[in-house]
């Protein structure tokens, strides 16, 4: 497992990730998102929902090389398209994870 799933998998176990398009949606309007992250097979609306949402509340957003498939089975929860990190050490930790290990693919949000 890559150094980056490993944070997503501590995220989960904290209890500190909101999975699920609707459930990021819900963390971010209430302040408790620090990172919103699409998987790379999502589809160009669950893309575009969750870079308007990282926008209209001021959360950082980027796509990653994950497939749903492989964020469900870090996650345990199907596969799903987007996911919200609520701790900002453990989102700051999978971004630089991310970009040691990938290219990161920005969000302009």
């Amino acid at each position: 497992m890559d150094r980056s799933l490993a944070f997503l998998g501590l995220a989960k176990k904290a209890g500190l990730i909101a999975v699920g398009s609707e459930a990021a949606a819900v963390a971010a309007r209430r302040g408790t998102a620090n990172l919103l992250i699409t998987a790379s097979d999502a589809s160009d609306g669950s893309i575009r929902r969750a870079k308007a949402n990282a926008e209209s509340n001021g959360v950082k957003y980027i796509a990653v090389p994950y497939t749903r498939f492989e964020l469900g089975n870090i996650t345990g929860r199907g596969s799903p398209a987007t996911i919200a990190i609520l701790d900002k050490g453990l989102a700051d930790g999978f971004t630089q994870k991310l970009a040691q290990t990938t290219i990161v693919k920005e969000g302009d949000a």
